[in-house]
C-alpha cells in the first residue's frame, strides 16, 4: 500500500474515530470534548506530536509496523447520565465508525472497478477499506486502553473502577510492547490481520 494512499486514508479515519467518541459522549451528557474544542474535523486538533508523527516514523524506519495514535478526545465518564452503560457506547463509537468507513472504502473500490475503471480511485478505496478494517479490529481488542476494554469494564465492581482507570491511563506502553514483540517474534496479530485483509480483498475481486 503506497504511503500516499495510506496517508489519504488514515488521517480522516483517525479523526472521525476520535471525534465520534466525543459526539457520543456529548449526546449522553458529557460536554468535555466540546468544551475542549475537540469536536472538530480539523486534523491538527487531534495530532499528538509523538504518537501521530514521531512514533510511526521511528517504527517504519526500524522495519516495524506503523503503530501510532492520535490525541485522545477527552471524555469525563462521571459526567455521563448513566456512566456504567453509556461509557460502553462512547468507547464502541470509534470502532463502529471504522467499520462504516471500511464499507465506504469497499463501495468506492467497487465503483472504481466496475464503473469508473480508475486505478487512483481504486487505490483510495482499498486503502480506506483496509486501514479502517485494521483500526476497527485492533481497537476492539479487550486490552486497556483500547476501546474493546470497555466491555471488560462493565464487569468490574464499582469499588475497583478508580484503580482500573489508573491502570488504563498507564497501559499504552504495554500495548506498544505487545505490538513490537508480536512483530518480531510471534506474528499472531500480523498473520490474523493479513488473513482479514485477504478476506476483504477477496470479497472485492
Amino acid at each position: 500500500m503506497s504511503y500516499v494512499y495510506l496517508f489519504i486514508a488514515i488521517v480522516p479515519s483517525i479523526v472521525l474515530h476520535e471525534v465520534s467518541h466525543g459526539y457520543v459522549a456529548y449526546h449522553f451528557g458529557d460536554p468535555t470534548a466540546k468544551e475542549a474544542h475537540r469536536l472538530t474535523l480539523n486534523p491538527l486538533r487531534h495530532v499528538d506530536p509523538f504518537g501521530t508523527v514521531l512514533l510511526p516514523a521511528l517504527m517504519l524506519i526500524s522495519g516495524l509496523p506503523a503503530f501510532g495514535y492520535a490525541k485522545p478526545v477527552p471524555v469525563n465518564v462521571s459526567r455521563l447520565r448513566n456512566p456504567r452503560s453509556q461509557a460502553l457506547y462512547v468507547a464502541l463509537a470509534g470502532p463502529l465508525v471504522n467499520v462504516v468507513l471500511s464499507a465506504v472504502g469497499f463501495a468506492i473500490s467497487e465503483y472504481a472497478l466496475h464503473v469508473a475503471h480508475n486505478v487512483v480511485v481504486l487505490n483510495i478505496g482499498v486503502s480506506l477499506g483496509l486501514v479502517n478494517l485494521i483500526l476497527a479490529v485492533f481497537n476492539m481488542l479487550p486490552i486497556p486502553p483500547l476501546d474493546g476494554s470497555a466491555v471488560i469494564e462493565r464487569f468490574i465492581p464499582n469499588r475497583h473502577i478508580p484503580r482500573y482507570y489508573q491502570l488504563r491511563a498507564r497501559a499504552l506502553p504495554i500495548v506498544m510492547g505487545l505490538v513490537i514483540l508480536d512483530s518480531l517474534f510471534f506474528h499472531f496479530g500480523g498473520n490474523a490481520l493479513a488473513s482479514l485483509e485477504q478476506w476483504w480483498i477477496n470479497r472485492l475481486f
